[in-house]
């Protein structure tokens, strides 16, 4: 990876937007992006939101500061046209040194841009909020530092990273995925956990899927009574821009 001087503080944000929720909750909650800006709190004129999915291109990473990058119904293994395009260019973009975070998908195309393996999660379906547990790298990284031993984050997924790429380092785990926050690069870093959803969002979505969640064995009404606050998991969104953007 080549370093390149970096982007004026006055280069945005990119969130390079890969989904959304359902139509009733985008309307409800805003769409993934719109979440993501409002926890890493990012105002409109410092933030380019790129819907990837939609078709819409990005530009040279040189015109941005730093990336985002969202959750998505797709599945990386479906390798969408879309999809595979902007892993190439995270390819370029981690080539010119620029500092990004991913989440869920983000997180996902992360890995399988860089040579990692993605695939359906052999401990299944993942939902509600769970607890993240720092391994013994976080103990180096700043990103991590504040953040306690064990932290509550969000989790909505079915496919996790199932082999991290080569020189990926573990930050942290979960009870159902060991590979849940990594470090890619010295400012490259992602997470299966959701720093952008609130309480509200992930309730409203549990419920709206009763019926597809009953068929994979989970309670929806008892998993709403355990969703709780994930401060820490925001603020780790929060200090990855404070330290690297």
């Amino acid at each position: 990876m080549s370093v390149h001087p970096p982007a004026p503080t006055s280069a945005p944000v990119l969130i390079i937007h890969t989904g959304d929720p359902n139509d009733e909750l985008k309307h409800t909650y805003g769409s993934y992006a719109v979440q993501l800006q409002r926890a890493a709190g990012l105002a409109d004129d410092e933030t380019e939101i790129v819907s990837v999915f939609q078709g819409q291109a990005l530009r040279a990473p040189d015109q941005y500061r730093a990336v985002l990058i969202t959750g998505s119904p797709t599945m990386v293994t479906d390798m969408v046209e879309w999809s595979e395009r902007t892993a190439q260019w995270l390819r370029q973009a981690a080539e010119y040194g620029l500092p990004m975070f991913g989440v869920c998908y983000g997180h996902q195309l992360l890995s399988h841009a860089f040579g990692g393996k993605v695939g359906y999660n052999p401990a299944g379906r993942v939902a509600g909020t769970m607890a993240v547990s720092k391994q013994a790298a976080a103990a180096e990284e700043n990103l991590l530092r504040e953040a306690p031993e064990n932290f509550a984050a969000h989790m909505l997924h079915t496919q996790v990273v199932l082999e991290p790429p080569a020189g990926a380092v573990v930050l942290a785990c979960s009870p159902m995925d060991p590979h849940h926050m990594l470090r890619l690069a010295p400012n490259i870093f992602s997470a299966q956990f959701h720093p952008e959803f609130s309480c509200e969002f992930v309730k409203a979505h549990l419920i709206y899927y009763t019926d597809t969640y009953r068929n994979n064995g989970i309670d929806t009404l008892a998993m709403c009574e355990c969703v709780s606050d994930t401060p820490q998991s925001a603020a780790i969104l929060r200090r990855f821009l404070h330290l690297h953007a």
